[in-house]
């Protein structure tokens, strides 16, 4: 990985760091030179191929600065904690990536009058919860803190969807027997649902902190080589399907989504707020 130190000395929270995403964000940030607090569950991924080193040992690593905090990013209390180790660790906080999430759905896809109120509730909770107690805690500390010697007070990027901004499409060649067929195609209500309202606070967000140089941002990732990638070809659409509809190289990995995430919480994107960035269409 090439790094041009576009984070030097930031302190930025990651949630789900522990894997995916997250784990790339975090692997980026730290070689741009920011501070990095993983947030999950657990330190260690679950996939074997993660599993081996944790995120933040991995950061270390590589010549960075990382800490682990556990957190269940549903829960109120334990989101207050984090942010509040990150400032007794590092006296401040100038990005916060609301990277975790979960599609119950691509195990078990459904249609909405089919979809189980427990599946519904904890999307939710973790989807969407969860920024808006990230978003809650982070403002409030960079409200509190000096300015970024850009004259910024911090930069928030959520991880939304592309799923977030149009409906998961019907995988089977015909609609003529779906009715029947339910289980072979790929319905996903409530994680549609909570990366739309995950897209639709992150511009109120932008909206309502601008006057304090607060930049507020989501990425919306296609189809992107993950843990829930792998279930979503075992479960829902076939590996070839999702090649064959990809207008570049096929699904991407995590590292193209890092990318993004590098330029919206640097000061290339200073005048940029409020936008809901495709990527991977």
């Amino acid at each position: 990985m090439a790094s041009s130190r576009r984070l030097h000395e930031k302190v930025a929270i990651i949630t789900g760091a522990s894997s995916g995403l997250g784990r790339a964000i975090a692997l980026r940030y730290g070689l741009e030179g920011a501070k990095i607090v993983c947030a999950d569950l657990t330190p260690t991924a679950r996939s074997q191929e993660e599993a081996a080193i944790t995120t933040h040992d991995l950061v270390i690593q590589n010549g960075g600065d990382a800490i682990f905090v556990a957190t269940d990013v549903g829960d109120a209390v334990q989101m207050e904690n984090l942010v509040k180790a990150a400032v007794q660790t590092y006296e401040r906080i100038d990005i916060l990536v609301n990277n975790a999430g979960i599609s119950i759905e691509a195990r078990s896809p459904a249609v909405l009058h089919l979809t189980d109120e427990a599946t519904w509730d904890t999307t939710m909770r973790v989807n969407v919860k969860s920024v808006f107690l990230g978003c809650k805690y982070a403002l409030t500390q960079m409200l509190s803190q000096e300015p970024n010697s850009s004259g910024d007070r911090g930069w928030i990027i959520n991880i939304s969807s592309i799923m977030g901004m149009i409906g998961g499409p019907e995988n089977r060649k015909s609609n003529r027997d779906v009715l029947v067929h339910w289980a072979d195609t790929w319905f996903q209500a409530s994680y549609c649902a909570s990366k739309g309202a995950v897209s639709q606070l992150t511009r109120q967000i932008a909206l309502d902190y601008a006057p304090h140089n607060i930049h507020s941002n989501a990425i919306c990732p296609g189809y992107t080589q993950t843990a829930i990638f792998k279930e979503t070809t075992s479960y829902c659409t076939p590996w070839d399907d999702l090649n064959r509809r990809h207008p570049l190289k096929g699904p991407g990995l995590p590292d193209d989504i890092a990318k993004m995430a590098v330029v919206l919480a640097s000061e290339d994107a200073n005048w940029v707020t409020g936008i809901c960035l495709p990527i991977i269409v």
